[in-house]
């Protein structure tokens, strides 16, 4: 049997219908988790009896927020198919063979359904291990107690804490954002900058080397006596704290990227006549640019740890802080549900970072 689109003529083969069954099968089992997770809420029996009065009562919002995040995986999985560029078209209008154009981004009935099923396919399983996951972990706190209690909230505790406590909650978020990206920005541009000289120049490098050698083998903890009697505010403190924290990932990164440039790519462009400044942003830059988007997403892993021990140094506020605070007073929902923000906040940073990466490195795309 024989289907014919626009596009190829396609033939329908028992092993395709198999393959796109098994497929459709696969993208359905978050679905299925979302069940088996809202089925055991509803209807499994609970460690102990809980009171009207108790703050960590159940409630319906771990349903809720299962059921939101169930459909908002299908909707964005669904839109970076949609926002996806179509792939390479001849141009006829130009009489070049062979010379091809990006055709822009496709409207929604011009989609594959197949390319869909298959991005589902591949996304699903991953999504579906994480349900399973808050499954797995609300049977071990909620409803069996085996996680020791209530030093192991349930996630319906966390999410009604961050509820709750939504003011002073986003207070320490916007305090932590501001110190972690002044620390992180500060030491990305020093990192960048110091890691293209050590590169170009073995002058430099001489110097640089060493320096780097040690902070790697310092944790950032180990700053912090030295930082607290420095004459600056606690703020400053933390910065440099941070600073120093991103800037060695990212300079021996770039550095290493510059240094990996072959030789004869600076002979060519000294030959058409660039200045030693150009060859640097033109030439060191661009090339070495896989090397610096590395270090960034490991400058944001050591910043994300340095801000919560700079945190721990006496700032104004920040999760660090509230996570000590809320420690101190025996509140283990409020404490988990600021652990939970800041790994949010890493991830969404580093997915920001590695949006901005593969937009700008498309042009190594297959090579990186």
């Amino acid at each position: 049997m024989m289907l014919r689109t626009k596009r190829r003529a396609i033939v329908v083969t028992p092993r395709l219908i198999i393959n796109t069954a098994i497929s459709a099968v696969i993208s359905l089992l978050p679905i299925a988790a979302a069940f088996l997770i809202i089925t055991q809420y509803r209807y499994a029996p609970n460690f102990k009896e809980f009171t009207l009065l108790d703050r960590n009562a159940p409630t319906d919002l771990w349903v809720r927020f299962v059921a939101v995040i169930t459909v908002a995986f299908y909707v964005l999985t669904f839109l970076a198919v949609l926002i996806r560029p179509k792939a390479p078209i001849l141009d006829v209008r130009l009489d070049v063979p062979g010379l091809t154009k990006w055709d822009g981004r496709r409207k929604w009935w011009e989609l594959d359904a197949g390319e869909v099923l298959r991005l589902y396919r591949r996304k699903a399983p991953l999504f579906t291990a994480a349900l399973l996951l808050l499954l797995l972990y609300d049977w071990a706190t909620l409803k069996t107690g085996i996680l020791p209690q209530p030093f192991v909230p349930w996630p319906d505790a966390i999410l009604n804490a961050m509820l709750r406590d939504r003011a002073m909650l986003t207070r320490a978020v916007l305090h932590s954002l501001r110190l972690l990206l002044t620390g992180y920005g500060i030491g990305v541009a020093a990192g960048v900058v110091t890691g293209i000289a050590a590169g170009w120049s073995p002058q430099v490098r001489y110097w640089v080397q060493p320096l780097t050698r040690l902070f790697g083998a310092i944790p950032p903890i180990t700053w912090v006596p030295i930082i607290v009697v420095l004459p600056m505010s606690l703020f400053e403190g933390a910065v440099l704290l941070i600073s120093l924290a991103v800037w060695y990932p990212v300079t021996n990164t770039t550095m290493n990227g510059v240094l990996g440039i072959p030789r004869g790519v600076f002979e060519a462009a000294r030959t058409f006549g660039a200045g030693r400044l150009r060859m640097i942003f033109k030439v060191a830059l661009p090339a070495s640019s896989p090397f610096i988007f590395a270090g960034l997403a490991q400058g944001m892993t050591t910043a994300c740890i340095a801000l919560l021990i700079a945190e721990m140094m006496g700032v104004e506020a920040g999760l660090g802080v509230y996570i000590t605070m809320q420690r101190g007073w025996a509140m283990f929902a409020e404490m988990y549900a600021a652990v939970v923000i800041i790994a949010v906040i890493f991830f969404t940073v580093n997915s920001i970072i590695g949006l901005i990466r593969r937009i700008v490195l498309r042009w190594a795309e297959g090579n990186i």
